[in-house]
């Protein structure tokens, strides 16, 4: 069963697309939004993650970080990024270990059997690593609620 509010995470130790190791127990202390995603250069997963980086101010604000997490390479986000001008970590879980323990496979995208994803879900993660908020998607084509990611997290740093 995927993470739920009000869960402990089992967090996550990454490669960004940059090569460097992302620790989301490095970011305790802060509200971090996490956003899984199936593919980069794929429509929804571009416009899904343009729409964080055009609202990157309001989560700066509040001092919350933004990830976003898929199986593709960190060439493959590195270029995805560059080519959107990304302004936040693209983590690289290439090895589909975190979308395992978070319980969020996506099986067979675009029915290609063995190529598992990340099924699409927000979590916005509090300074002591629980789930504060979560959005999950049965539908690679679906888009999360960006104004309730956005106020989930403001919410935090009013608690806190």
């Amino acid at each position: 069963m995927p993470i739920e509010t009000g869960q402990q995470t089992p967090g996550f130790e990454l490669f960004d697309h940059e090569g460097n190791t992302v620790k989301l127990s490095d970011m305790a202390g802060t509200p971090v939004v996490v956003a899984f995603f199936p593919a980069a250069f794929t429509g929804v997963c571009e416009t899904e993650l343009c729409t964080f980086r055009d609202a990157m101010a309001s989560f700066n604000e509040v001092d919350a970080k933004v990830v976003g997490i898929s199986v593709d390479s960190r060439f493959a986000n590195a270029a995805f990024a560059a080519a959107n001008n990304l302004n936040f970590p693209i983590l690289s879980d290439y090895n589909r270990e975190t979308i395992k323990a978070w319980d969020l496979v996506f099986p067979d995208l675009a029915g290609m059997p063995g190529y598992d994803v990340a099924r699409r879900a927000v979590y916005v993660i509090d300074a002591d690593g629980k789930v504060a908020w979560c959005w999950l998607s049965d539908s690679p084509g679906d888009e999360p609620p960006y104004a309730e990611v956005e106020e989930a997290a403001k919410s935090l740093a009013q608690t806190s």
